[in-house]
């Protein structure tokens, strides 16, 4: 019989990063009313960065009243989107990765309208990626030794990111930093349900999908205007942890309904051993309502196991349907770029 041909195996996410000098960079800004403040940060980002033939720079204006675009355009930014309304900045990051992607970016950096992120550390941030070690790099910002935070917001971000690190895997130093670099493929294959912040999804996301992340220290400006995102600490806290439950249970859900489960189960096995050793001293009849609780602790348990294991079945689909995304988002940024190029001769 004939020899049959050896079928090379399709090369990983990010394969494509890693094998050929990246040629065009991105850096995207979302805004919200950022009129006052673009004139600040937009001369401060770069032109130039090692590893790149060309350095773009995007603004999505999310909805902005006070002319932001205009600013924008007359600050030399290269690519302005708008949206007719106020959306929120998570959808403003992942319309400006949409964006970036059909621009042709190999690589994406989101950072702040509000200067608050040093833009020399866009070359530092981006590092990881030229050299192939990652696919998404966190900057990871001094918060022990920012002055402008609180104590108590100093804690809630170290805590907010060990959380973030035991949901996702990773070893992100400060998950709520918005100031990230990501591959063009790491790019396409995040996908932000919020509408509050994009911050701690990604990153769970990134890390349940293996995405290679990695967190590199940056450096900070002093604050131009206060956070819009924390307007109140309580509201901030609350918000950002149904998230984490929320991408938890998405990403992790027999681990998530499991702990659920045995927390359930426990009770129902201590409450039925209290009413067995009163039966045995012969004090049962007393304590029929600690094995109606323990019965229903048992059966709320058992039924936690059972969503916990069905969600898990169903996360098989979910991880089909984000490589069929994936794959789409590719095909439909090889048309567009074979349009843009025209018909070869």
């Amino acid at each position: 019989m004939p020899e049959q041909p050896i079928r090379e195996q399709e090369p990983p996410a990010g394969a494509a990063a890693v094998r050929r000098r990246p040629a065009k960079l991105i850096v995207q800004v979302p805004c919200f009313n950022e009129r006052e403040s673009l004139p600040h940060s937009i001369p401060q980002l770069p032109r130039s960065v090692p590893g790149f033939d060309r350095v773009e720079w995007l603004v999505v204006d999310d909805g902005s009243i006070d002319g932001t675009a205009d600013i924008a355009k007359a600050l030399g930014v290269d690519h302005v989107v708008r949206h007719p309304v106020n959306r929120g900045l998570a959808a403003a990051f992942m319309t400006g990765l949409e964006a970036a992607v059909a621009l042709g970016a190999d690589v994406i950096v989101n950072t702040d309208a509000d200067n608050q992120y040093d833009a020399r550390d866009i070359e530092t941030l981006v590092r990881p990626i030229v050299e192939g070690r990652a696919e998404m790099v966190v900057g990871a910002r001094p918060i022990t030794d920012t002055e402008h935070f609180s104590w108590v917001k100093k804690r809630l971000q170290l805590l907010g990111s060990w959380v973030v690190r035991a949901a996702s895997r990773t070893q992100v130093a400060d998950a709520p930093s918005g100031f990230r670099a990501f591959t063009r493929e790491a790019a396409q294959r995040l996908n932000v349900f919020s509408s509050y912040t994009y911050t701690l999804e990604t990153i769970i996301q990134a890390g349940q999908s293996n995405i290679r992340v990695l967190s590199v220290p940056v450096r900070t400006n002093p604050d131009l205007r206060p956070s819009r995102l924390v307007k109140s600490m309580g509201r901030y806290v609350w918000r950002s942890a149904a998230t984490i439950v929320r991408i938890f249970a998405t990403y992790r859900p027999l681990a998530f309904f499991g702990l659920l489960s045995s927390f359930f189960l426990m009770v129902g096995a201590l409450l039925g051993t209290w009413y067995v050793f009163h039966m045995l001293i012969g004090e049962g009849t007393g304590h029929v309502q600690s094995a109606v609780l323990a019965a229903a602790s048992v059966t709320i348990g058992f039924l936690l196991f059972m969503l916990g294991f069905i969600a898990d079945l169903a996360s098989v689909n979910r991880r089909l349907l984000e490589g069929i995304d994936w794959r789409l988002r590719q095909v439909e940024a090889d048309v567009r770029r074979s349009r843009e190029q025209g018909p070869r001769a």
